[in-house]
């Protein structure tokens, strides 16, 4: 269900994190729908529990998630495909910002280029 990229800059928790985020916005996991347990999570993605209890903390703190002692986590109505999918470019944005200043970009073409966006609509 869920993919980590082991290569990848984005610390683990945060990709665990923008899986639940992508598959609730395409629909995959629904509200109400139970998340797999961290551990088995972990043991799926070899990776440490602790880093994917990490996740889950984080998607409870946004109320993305709800947990439950004794009966798990689910997703809650807040990731609703339009603004799971909103989320999602946000983060993909940032992400490309922070690539696009290391690689020499300045702040002005990155304003201009957002300026250009809003403009567009």
């Amino acid at each position: 269900m869920f993919q980590i990229d082991f290569a990848s800059r984005v610390p683990i928790y945060e990709q665990l994190f923008n899986n639940v985020v992508k598959l609730a916005g395409a629909g995959v996991i629904k509200p109400g729908d139970k998340l797999p347990p961290v551990r088995i999570v972990a043991s799926q993605l070899g990776i440490n529990p602790n880093t994917a209890a990490k996740a889950y903390r984080e998607l409870e703190a946004k109320g993305y998630i709800y947990s439950s002692v004794g009966r798990g986590s689910y997703l809650t109505d807040k990731l609703g495909s339009e603004s799971a999918q909103k989320l999602e470019a946000i983060r993909e944005f940032e992400n490309a910002a922070k690539k696009a200043v290391l690689l020499g970009a300045d702040r002005a073409l990155l304003d201009e280029l957002l300026n250009k966006a809003f403009e567009s609509f």
